[in-house]
């Protein structure tokens, strides 16, 4: 796994899976919305943490120089 991401798309994606896992649990949401703001959110921290997106992967996209 190499990271395929550049900085600010990690700083980005933290941030928002970060308030997208913060909606889920101040509002307590249940039922489909909850799922998904869960699973976006974890997605989002998780891939901005390693650096590495595999969609970005499978369409051949990166975001950083290097």
């Amino acid at each position: 796994m190499k990271i395929n991401e550049s900085s600010a798309d990690r700083i980005i994606r933290v941030i928002l899976g970060v308030a997208l896992l913060a909606l889920y649990f101040a509002l307590s949401l249940q039922g489909w919305v909850g799922i998904v703001l869960l699973v976006v959110g974890a997605l989002a921290l998780i891939t901005g943490a390693v650096g590495f997106c595999p969609l970005y992967a499978l369409l051949k996209i990166r975001t950083n120089k290097a």
